[in-house]
This record gives structure tokens, C-alpha cells and sequence, in this order.
């Protein structure tokens, strides 16, 4: 008998999200299913939007936070869109299905100059081997692209050379929904970017080294997001803190905005559908404000 829950299909059909999008969303609808296979519903057919709070108030005694409650309900709406598009289900029961987000977490920014020092620490002057000078240079580059851009860690890993204007300094990035934005990046990223391109590239790449890629690993292979990760780590804050490469693009935001860039202007910068997902960072810039405030003004 076939199973009545096409997961697998389902999965397939997400071929403009991300890769962790996929991930999270084919776990989701696959604890779903086995949820109601358990019991709650023989098929997507016998699911109502009863079954769906049901569902929903189990994994809140379970103990998720609610942003993690939000996005699994997100991957049931997304699963059941799919269903209705195949006419496996003749109605989305999860169309107004919604979960509590709870407050948002405001991501922790490096300040302008620590973020600086960050990126300057990643200097292969004194480095005489070729390999070991390639690999700064490749962070170097890594580091001031994904501050000079806020990129996304999957769009900086997806570039290729062609993606990449040093002369009209811009970047052509593709983001979420394989939407396609480009974006400037100043004159130390495209110095950086340069030089790495010029002397650091060809050291790294190999005879199987990818031709589309623009970053690669140690091994001549596409640079990955945990590759990313790496980077970080070897090149923290001052302070020893070390970020992920999220936080850079938290920082571009933030920065932007704090030196007095438009909402709308940083919303196409980051790629946001919805300017609500870029008001995030309109609070991070008020508390930062608040505490330099409470920190200078003599009647504070």
C-alpha cells in the first residue's frame, strides 16, 4: 500500500529554499506526519484545522521555544500548499494556521571597529608560503565581503567569478526564492577580493576545483557554509569573542543603519521580502543609541 504522505516529494518541490530551509522543513513535515500516523489522522485527507492546533499544542508540551513552535507550523503550511497544488487534498486545512513567534532575538553586532580589527587581523604580509598566504588571502576576502555586503553564508558560498564587478563595485548575489539582487561593496572589499582572485585562487584551485566557484576550501572544493564557520574562528574579536559569519550581516545592517540609511534602501541590501524582517535591527540601533546616551549624558 502507498504511503499517503509523499514527504519526499515534498522536499523536491522546495527547490527555491535554502538548503537549511530544506533540511528543517523536511524533519518538520516528517515529525508531522509520523505525529499523525500515530493516531491523529490516517492521511493529509483526514487532517482538519483541529487536528492542526492539536498538533500544534503537543510540541508546546514538549518544551520548544515558540520561534521554533513558528517554524515548524511554517513547514506544515508549506507541506499542505504542496498537497493542494498536487490535488492529493481537495482544501489546505493549514492555510491561516499560526503559531506564537515570541519575542524576537536581537543578534549580537560587533562594533564598527571591532568588526575592523576583525577583518585586519587577516593580513598575509608576513606569510611566505604560497598555500598558507592563499588561505589568508581567501579569509580576507571572506571577511570583507561578508561585511561589505551582509551576505547571506549560502550566497557567499554559491558566487562565481562572474558573479563579482570589481570595476563597478557590486556583487551579483542569488538569495532566498532564487531572487537575484546586486549589491555595492566598497574599495577594501574589492581590493580584497583582487587580490585574492589574482594570487590566492589559482594556489587553491585544482584540475576538479569547480570553474563557478568563486571561494574555495583547502581542498579545492567550493567553500562551505561550516568552511565559513572555520574562518570566523581563526580570525575572532578583539576581545577573543568569536562570531558567526551571521553576525556580519547583522553588523552591515546595523551599521547602516546607525550611519542613517534608509529602512527601504538596507531592506533591498539584505534581500527582505518584508521590511518587518529588517525592523529587527531599528531596535538593536535604538538600544545601542540608549546605552551610549546613558553612558555620555551628564543627567542620564
Amino acid at each position: 500500500m502507498a504511503d499517503p504522505w509523499p514527504l519526499d516529494a515534498f522536499v523536491d518541490s522546495l527547490t527555491a529554499a535554502s538548503p537549511h530551509t530544506r533540511r528543517a522543513y523536511a524533519f518538520d513535515a516528517a515529525e508531522f506526519a509520523e505525529w499523525c500516523r500515530r493516531g491523529a489522522a490516517a492521511s493529509p485527507a483526514d487532517v482538519d484545522h483541529q487536528v492542526l492546533r492539536r498538533y500544534l499544542a503537543y510540541l508546546g508540551t514538549r518544551g520548544f521555544a515558540p520561534r521554533t513552535v513558528a517554524r515548524k507550523a511554517a513547514a506544515v503550511r508549506a507541506f499542505f500548499r504542496f498537497l493542494r497544488r498536487r490535488g492529493i487534498v481537495e482544501r489546505d486545512p493549514a492555510r491561516s494556521l499560526r503559531a506564537p513567534r515570541g519575542p524576537a532575538r536581537l543578534p549580537r553586532v560587533p562594533k564598527a571597529a571591532e568588526a575592523s580589527a576583525l577583518i585586519d587581523g587577516a593580513d598575509p604580509l608576513d606569510l611566505e608560503d604560497p598555500r598558507a598566504r592563499a588561505v589568508v588571502l581567501r579569509d580576507r576576502a571572506v571577511l570583507e565581503l561578508l561585511y561589505a555586503a551582509g551576505l547571506r553564508v549560502a550566497e557567499l558560498c554559491g558566487l562565481g567569478p562572474r558573479d563579482v564587478d570589481l570595476r563597478r563595485g557590486a556583487v551579483t548575489v542569488l538569495g532566498k526564492g532564487s531572487k537575484e539582487r546586486m549589491v555595492p561593496v566598497g574599495e577594501p572589499a574589492c581590493d580584497a577580493m583582487a587580490r585574492y582572485i589574482d594570487a590566492g585562487r589559482p594556489v587553491l584551485a585544482s584540475s576538479d576545483s569547480p570553474a563557478d566557484a568563486l571561494f574555495l576550501n583547502a581542498r579545492g572544493r567550493r567553500l562551505t557554509p561550516r568552511d565559513a564557520r572555520r574562518i570566523l574562528e581563526r580570525h575572532p574579536l578583539p576581545d577573543g569573542r568569536v562570531l558567526h559569519p551571521h553576525a556580519l550581516r547583522h553588523a552591515f545592517a546595523t551599521h547602516l543603519l546607525e550611519g542613517g540609511a534608509d529602512l527601504r534602501v538596507v531592506q533591498e541590501l539584505l534581500g527582505h521580502v518584508d521590511v518587518g524582517t529588517t525592523q529587527i535591527y531599528t531596535h538593536l540601533t535604538k538600544d545601542r543609541l540608549r546605552s551610549v546616551y546613558d553612558a555620555s549624558h551628564p543627567r542620564a
